[in-house]
């Protein structure tokens, strides 16, 4: 198949049986002209939605100390906090996922964003660290139908090529939440108590509530949606494990978020207590690595896709990330003699600016082989994703606060797994045309 057939075949919308969705309030019928004039927005839309998780994570952290004085409890309590919104989120999305499959993607997702306020508001008000928890908890069952059903709406609507250069589109706008999120909860300390932090997380919840029911039309019609209740659901989400490719796809993504998630919850703590760096250095590199991630995920969906295979551009970033990792316990375990922060934050930056070339090409590739039932996909990859996350953010302090090691060799056994899973459950030589044609 030529480039110009491959782009017309997977490189552009498509709609089930001629419909598209339509500006408004949900129904499918409409024109792809409605679609065009409202695309920035949704686009925007489906990226505040898959960015909801690190916003209602990231932006907590710097009120964690005040929540243990105010609420009279101990550290370890409350980090209970962010391990029950964690858990939520991984919950969650496979109760969602199966729902949207079955009801369209509107009706799960307004319940989800209602509940998040609800959530959001009561934790505001909660007396008790054990409360906190408990709505922590449902604030993260809530926050999963926005992450888990933006990817099922992209699935909807792209194929191909397409696809992969949308969810590049939203790697750029979700990577901005952990950027400005702690920003955002550390000046809203300086005004208030870190209850107005849950507030602005409601108001979030109120905004994108408006936005979805005013502006998201619904992209699953009827005669496509899946029927059976919870077994139907089990029973499709076995035959989703049941496709060997898509099951190499899930675990190489799932493994390649062990890396990532190692890096958030360790490098804290390695970049300021091992190597000395100041709080705002901490701020400087973090920012910067995020700025690599996002501009390389630009890169991949603006230049690669299109002239270069998925599953090429996937290796290639899975290649870097496996030799990043090496480079950095090399660093780490003390190879090259004692070193400073700059070897370290290259190796950091390296690796984390791959995560551009690898987790939209992996979104794109594991949807491709579920059109018949996204949202329970989408659901499994969410999932694989925040448990291989909380695995991984675990097992970095395995050896305390003395060394950088455990994250270095966490990262590399992560990036190794994913290209294990890559080759040899996916086997890429044997698909080649999984991206022409969508299945």
């Amino acid at each position: 198949m030529s480039q110009k057939a491959e782009e017309a075949t997977a490189g552009g919308r498509r709609f089930p049986r001629g419909r598209s969705p339509a500006k408004g309030r949900g129904d499918t019928a409409g024109t792809d002209k409605s679609v065009r004039r409202t695309g920035l927005l949704v686009t925007f839309l489906l990226g505040a939605l898959a960015a909801v998780p690190p916003m209602s994570m990231d932006m907590y952290l710097p009120a964690l100390p005040e929540v243990t004085r105010t609420l009279n409890s101990t550290a370890t309590t409350v980090q209970l906090t962010l391990t029950a919104c964690l858990a939520g989120m991984a919950l969650g999305q496979l109760v969602v996922g199966p729902m949207s499959d079955r009801w369209g993607r509107r009706r799960p997702l307004m319940a989800g964003l209602l509940t998040y306020i609800v959530a959001a508001v009561m934790c505001a008000f909660a007396q008790s660290a054990e409360v906190l928890i408990g709505f922590r908890l449902l604030q993260g069952l809530a926050g999963s139908a926005g992450i888990v059903i933006a990817r099922a709406v992209v699935r909807d609507l792209y194929d191909g090529l397409a696809m992969a250069r949308f969810f590049s589109t939203l790697l750029l706008i979700s990577s901005i939440a952990p950027i400005v999120a702690p920003v955002i909860g550390g000046q809203i300390l300086h005004v208030t108590d870190w209850r107005g932090i849950f507030l602005l997380l409601a108001a979030i919840g109120v905004a994108l509530t408006v936005l979805v029911w005013r502006r998201l039309p619904e992209t699953l019609p009827p005669e496509r949606r899946q029927s059976g209740g919870v077994r139907g659901a089990l029973w499709i989400m076995r035959g989703l494990f049941a496709d060997r490719v898509f099951t190499g796809y899930l675990m190489t993504n799932g493994f390649t978020y062990g890396a990532l998630f190692s890096y958030i919850a360790a490098s804290p703590f390695v970049i300021q207590d091992i190597y000395g760096a100041s709080p705002q250095t901490f701020s400087l590199l973090f920012g910067v690595n995020s700025l690599g991630l996002m501009i390389v995920g630009q890169i991949n969906g603006k230049i690669l896709v299109g002239r270069v295979r998925l599953d090429k551009a996937l290796g290639c970033g899975l290649g870097v990330l496996a030799l990043a990792g090496a480079a950095l316990l090399m660093v780490t375990a003390g190879v090259f003699g004692e070193v400073g922060t700059v070897p370290l934050a290259a190796c950091l930056f390296v690796m984390i600016s791959a995560l551009g070339l690898i987790l939209p090409n992996t979104n794109a590739l594991t949807l491709m082989r579920t059109p018949h039932a996204a949202g329970s996909a989408s659901a499994l990859v969410g999932t694989s994703c925040f448990v291989m996350g909380a695995i991984a953010s675990s097992l970095v302090s395995i050896a305390g606060k003395e060394t950088a090691v455990p994250m270095a060799a966490i990262q590399l056994g992560s990036a190794l797994a994913a290209i294990a899973s890559f080759l040899g459950v996916c086997r890429p030589w044997q698909n080649r045309t999984a991206e022409k044609t969508g299945h």
